[in-house]
């Protein structure tokens, strides 16, 4: 058999796996909580796996490879963020939301829970926060199809449409059937694949390249800069690259991993496995493109065309076609973890927060299970329909998407949890704000000196601040509901 052949074996055993774990999560829901929160029973270990797995996607072994293989260590910055941002993310956000969403009528949305803590009578919030999900989630599952795409196009020769059809149509299938269950599960396997994926490279790299010493003496020959954090950056380029921890606190598809979860007290468990998938898989992503440095300077037979590329190459260099096949498909999971994910809280958006909350009230659970279900493929659909065309307007999108969640929601969620005296009209303009500010500093082309979560975040603070202080009145339920989260923390 051919490498192209043994590969492709080992990606068709993933992607049934995948289904199978839909199957199996197909029969385990019965009802809308079950279906877009898994019934709030998730263990420790698969919330904080599934929550990484939706998280990263194919920037983790892919584009940040890439980017230290081309600029050093002064492209490790964003992961220095980020870890700060998931560590407070799940210090801070997670044990709260967790209380705060079951007292607070239990919620099991988002969009609902804005609703539920203000008592927003106008369904303003709801409507707001579902519709910034539903567009912002269209183009982003879009961009991740065609990231699924484009990998099948340049691993196997086949051509954009087949890819696009395969990653579209295994994605849709166990998200559509299994629900928020079968994307928690995968998610969990895909996270684990792209752990074991990322320490097996560099480390079975470095016997080729002589060991970890003789590896970095390589590349301080090729270029000694490239181990130098701060050689070419700035301080506002700094500030910007850690910027993106801000937007942890604002990403519905991984806080909704803290609504889910089987209890507060499983944060902490959560919290300690999910930090340490993180900092493993962020070393293996740094590590792989170190050595990949070394690694083809010393080896004047195998050129690195694309040095994104430099994980998948490794991986089929060192390993046995066969072995190499789960590689690829650690990089197909990093991709279908993310769109899955994105895939059900869209879903969940028109479900709860939109057909629910203003067209049928009356709704049965089955019902709305099999509008959520017909929502996952309405939205698939119309962004496979986007993907067709590589239109860079998408990915261009998807580039600041991360800053719109983050400083749309991130402000409001914070605030909403530790601020009693926060309003549904501060939380309304604040949201706006942040989201208008990122827009607006994007097309300004601000973006290329300071991330533009940065002022959209702090704008949206400000605002939900300045805008509930101005209309705050008392309200004794949201006092009681505040007061019982706090209770339920300090019991657990």
């Amino acid at each position: 058999m051919s490498d192209d052949v043994l590969q492709l074996i080992s990606i068709s055993i993933y992607m049934a796996g995948m289904l199978f774990i839909g199957g199996y999560a197909y029969h385990r829901t019965s009802n809308l909580t079950d279906y877009v929160l898994g019934g709030r029973s998730l263990g420790p270990a698969v919330t904080a796996l599934s929550a990484g797995a939706a998280d990263m996607s194919g920037w983790l072994l892919m584009g940040l490879p890439g980017a230290i293989y081309l600029d050093g260590l002064a492209s490790v910055w964003i992961a220095i963020g980020l870890t700060l941002g998931a560590y407070a993310n799940w210090l801070f956000v997670a044990p709260r939301l967790r209380t705060y969403t079951q007292v607070s009528n239990n919620s099991i949305t988002i969009p609902g829970f804005l609703e539920n803590r203000f008592k927003d009578h106008t369904r303003l919030l709801r409507i707001v926060s579902g519709l910034v999900i539903l567009i912002f989630f269209t183009f982003y599952v879009s961009s991740g199809i065609v990231s699924g795409a484009v990998f099948f196009q340049s691993s196997f020769d086949l051509s954009y449409y087949t890819g696009l059809v395969i990653v579209a149509g295994v994605t849709v299938a166990y998200t559509l059937f299994g629900g928020f269950l079968a994307v928690s599960y995968t998610d969990f396997i895909q996270g684990l694949m792209m752990v074991i994926a990322l320490l097996l490279v560099p480390i079975f790299a470095f016997f080729e390249t002589g060991g970890p010493a003789e590896t970095f003496a390589t590349i301080r020959t090729i270029n000694p800069t490239l181990l130098n954090f701060f050689t070419g950056t700035t301080f506002i380029g700094i500030i910007s690259a850690m910027a993106w921890g801000l937007g942890y606190f604002g990403q519905p598809h991984i806080i909704v991993r803290f609504m889910a979860i089987t209890s507060v007290k499983e944060t902490k468990s959560a919290r300690l496995i999910g930090m340490n998938w993180m900092i493993f898989s962020l070393l293996g992503a740094a590590f792989t493109a170190l050595v990949g440095i070394a690694f083809f300077n010393q080896n004047a037979g195998y050129t690195l065309e694309n040095p994104e590329a430099v994980f998948i190459q490794l991986g089929q260099i060192l390993f046995h076609p066969l072995v190499a096949g789960f590689m690829l498909a650690a990089v197909l999971a990093a991709i279908m973890s993310t769109v899955s994910s994105q895939l059900i809280v869209t879903s969940s958006a028109l479900t709860e927060d939109i057909y629910k909350a203003l067209l049928r009230k009356s709704a049965t659970d089955r019902e709305l299970v099999f509008f959520g279900r017909m929502a996952v493929l309405i939205v698939s659909i119309v962004a496979a329909l986007l993907a067709l065309e590589q239109d860079n307007t998408i990915l261009d999108l998807v580039a600041y998407a991360w800053a719109g969640f983050g400083a749309s929601f991130g402000p409001v969620i914070l605030l909403s949890l530790f601020w009693r005296r926060m309003t549904n009209w501060g939380a309304l303009f604040g949201m706006i704000a942040g989201a208008a500010t990122v827009i607006a500093w994007s097309l300004a082309g601000y973006g290329e000196t300071l991330y533009e979560i940065v002022p959209g975040f702090l704008v949206n603070l400000i605002v939900s601040v300045v805008v509930s202080m101005l209309t705050y009145k008392n309200n004794e339920e949201i006092n009681k509901e505040f007061e019982e989260s706090i209770r339920l923390l300090k019991s657990e």
